[in-house]
């Protein structure tokens, strides 16, 4: 029998922040991976804020997660665009870059893609 786990996001194992303060990705780390709740602030684009750290020409993460608040327009390297808002689930394969739309931050709980994201 598997024994049940509780780990909270208010309570994170790791946290890394985005360049220059604009929001941050908590992390708890599972057996299958870790989960993370990002918060990205208004104005940020994964081009100037963590393009820095991952050291790629665009995001080459794997996204799976739900969107709590905020706008993100995601768009990939081929040139497909999708916005993304409050209540909708998000896949988006390796290869984007993304941005925030509007003056509220964004916050996504994620369930892939956060292992290395914006480690440093």
């Amino acid at each position: 029998m598997t024994a049940m786990i509780r780990k909270s996001l208010n309570e994170p194992e790791e946290t890394r922040p985005f360049e220059e303060g604009m929001g941050k990705v908590d992390l708890v780390n599972l057996e299958a991976g870790a989960v993370g709740r990002a918060v990205f602030e208004s104005g940020w684009k994964w081009s100037k804020h963590v393009k820095p750290i991952a050291k790629t020409d665009s995001c080459q993460a794997s996204h799976m997660g739900y969107v709590m608040s905020g706008r993100m327009k995601v768009v990939m390297d081929d040139g497909e665009e999708q916005e993304f808002g409050p209540g909708d689930y998000m896949v988006v394969p390796p290869g984007h870059d993304a941005w925030i739309l509007g003056d509220e931050s964004c916050v996504v709980i994620d369930w892939q893609g956060l292992a290395d994201y914006a480690k440093r």
